[in-house]
């Protein structure tokens, strides 16, 4: 008995930095953010308890164009970016001359810093001494000066494409390493019986690599819903709010107008969409592993 009790004892020790970190870092942010979002908080001294107030005022019709804005941001922004690094990941992973390099420029837009990145695409941006301004010029395709972030569509636009190429070389990667995790018996044999490239793709490399597709667009739907510094930078969610989403207004809110409460009440909400994101992947993967298994 008293082994087996040192030896919880001792467990215990070991996850001790572990359960602190969770509780210090994550549970107590989480709790007071929650319990921060049925107050009145503010720069005020005295805070009141308000209840459901700050959510109902949340469900608006500003807000709700907010959520939608979001969800579109997202889903474009992870969709062009699994794309991308899906077929650059098969095009590194081909026995082609010069692979090698090709995975080495694959990497600036992940070990640039990211603000430095996003300033450099705010100036190709700019619509007087932008280069993608001075491009469309020179080729004639426009008759003067292009601002793309003074506008609502073109700046909507002008984020998500450099997300995505922030975002392209962790897919890339990621999905390279799923594509050599494929045994090559495989391919050997479906080869030997006579089976084309596009046959093997669709039945062997695209089978294989559901799992990991899933996983790469859950963690980069994560990634990108909660994405600040890009929108930030480029525009701080202008033109007239054309480019706010929940993690901009949040900000605002919060930080901008001092309304902790309301911002705390948009931060839950947050976490709420982000938990079904998460539910919704469980759900998936458990699937996965089911199949497997039978």
């Amino acid at each position: 008995m008293g082994v087996q009790r040192s030896t919880v004892i001792f467990a215990w020790l070991l996850l001790l930095p572990a359960v602190l970190y969770v509780v210090v870092v994550v549970a107590y942010p989480l709790v007071d953010t929650v319990i921060l979002s049925f107050t009145d908080a503010s720069l005020k001294k005295v805070t009141n308890w308000v209840g459901f107030e700050n959510y109902t005022k949340i469900f608006n019709d500003t807000f709700a164009a907010v959520i939608v804005r979001t969800f579109i941001w997202t889903f474009f922004s992870v969709t062009i970016k699994m794309i991308i690094g899906t077929f650059g990941a098969m095009m590194l992973n081909s026995a082609v001359p010069g692979r090698s390099l090709f995975r080495v420029l694959t990497m600036p837009p992940w070990i640039v810093p990211m603000a430095i990145g996003i300033f450099m695409w705010g100036w190709m941006y700019n619509g007087q001494f932008g280069m993608i301004s001075g491009l469309l010029q020179r080729f004639g395709l426009v008759d003067g000066p292009v601002a793309f972030l003074a506008y609502g569509s073109t700046a909507f636009w002008a984020t998500i494409v450099t997300d995505v190429w922030i975002g392209v070389p962790m897919v890339t990667l990621y999905m390279l390493a799923a594509m050599q995790s494929i045994p090559q018996d495989l391919y050997e044999a479906a080869w030997t019986d006579g089976a084309g490239r596009a046959y093997r793709f669709r039945r062997i490399t695209l089978p294989l690599l559901v799992p990991s597709l899933v996983t790469m667009s859950m963690l980069s739907l994560i990634s990108t819903f909660n994405s600040f510094d890009i929108i930030w930078i480029l525009t701080r969610g202008g033109p007239n709010g054309e480019t706010t989403t929940m993690i901009i207004d949040t900000y605002k809110t919060a930080i901008g107008s001092y309304k902790y409460g309301e911002g705390a009440a948009r931060a839950v909400l947050i976490c709420i969409f982000l938990s079904l994101f998460c539910l919704a992947y469980f759900r998936l993967t458990s699937r996965f592993a089911t199949g497997e298994k039978r």
